[in-house]
């Protein structure tokens, strides 16, 4: 099933995975107003949809996402005001902010640049994935900017707070080479076959149990402002619950029966 939502972003459904691409290839996929609410109306349609297991974002013709649309100058961030991230002012916070609420496991499929609000939103991914031909930058220093769209929450958390400082304050390229060796991406795929890559390692995943992936992703989450005790007791929580799923129980069965579990998330 495929269809546009509106066409500055493509919507393809198969198989469970759910595939976004910005679709504003002449500004290198940055990020407008329209495109933002675009998106966080596909996510918020993919997160209630039990058919969506999966979601992949990426970006038409040779860029992943340029950051915040710039070219309307101040005044793009004219509207933002300190606190109004949940008021849907802030373009980049909001959408980074959408992508880790997620429930369902998203993967940044990084085809080309992705600077600014871009790498934000790669990073606010569970899984980043790579071509060989991409980059990834900050660029925030760049243009006289600080960071917005979560990169100063996510990069530090990542890759550890001195690579973090280097990478922000030098507002410098980084191929993916590198950007694999420090940890900042799962994988680096070539770029000749990018997309049949993210497609089967996005099966992979998909086809987990979707109650165990949810709950795995929430412990995750909390895990960044947790201590040891209340993480062990989350974890006790989160198992028992998956016990009580039919999912568990195919999962103990296909075990005994040496065969491959089918998981309908419940």
């Amino acid at each position: 099933m495929s269809a546009a939502t509106p066409d500055i972003l493509l919507s393809e459904l198969s198989e469970g995975i759910l595939t976004l691409t910005l679709n504003r290839p002449e500004r290198l996929n940055a990020m407008s107003h329209a495109l933002l609410d675009a998106v966080v109306a596909a996510l918020d349609a993919a997160d209630q949809n039990d058919a969506v297991k999966a979601v992949i974002f990426t970006g038409a013709g040779r860029g992943f996402c340029a950051g915040t649309d710039r070219s309307g100058g101040p005044e793009t961030f004219r509207n933002a005001r300190v606190g109004s991230v949940e008021e849907h002012r802030d373009i980049g916070g909001v959408l980074t902010l959408r992508i880790f609420n997620m429930r369902k496991p998203v993967i940044a499929a990084i085809n080309g640049p992705a600077v600014g609000a871009g790498c934000g939103l790669a990073l606010a991914a569970d899984i980043r994935l790579m071509s060989d031909a991409a980059l990834i930058s900050t660029g925030y220093l760049k243009i006289g900017l600080s960071p917005d769209a979560g990169v100063s929450y996510f990069l530090p958390r990542l890759i550890g707070l001195a690579r973090a400082t280097e990478l922000l304050l030098t507002s410098r390229d980084l191929p993916a080479a590198e950007a694999e060796r420090m940890g900042l991406v799962a994988r680096v795929l070539p770029a000749t076959q990018f997309q049949q890559e993210v497609s089967d390692y996005a099966n992979r995943l998909a086809a987990g149990p979707p109650v165990a992936l949810t709950l795995t992703k929430r412990l995750l989450r909390d895990s960044l402002d947790s201590t040891l005790l209340p993480q062990l007791r989350d974890e006790l929580q989160g198992i028992m619950q998956c016990l009580k799923s039919r999912d568990a129980h195919e999962a103990f069965a296909a075990f005994r029966e040496k065969r491959r579990p089918t998981f309908e998330g419940k």
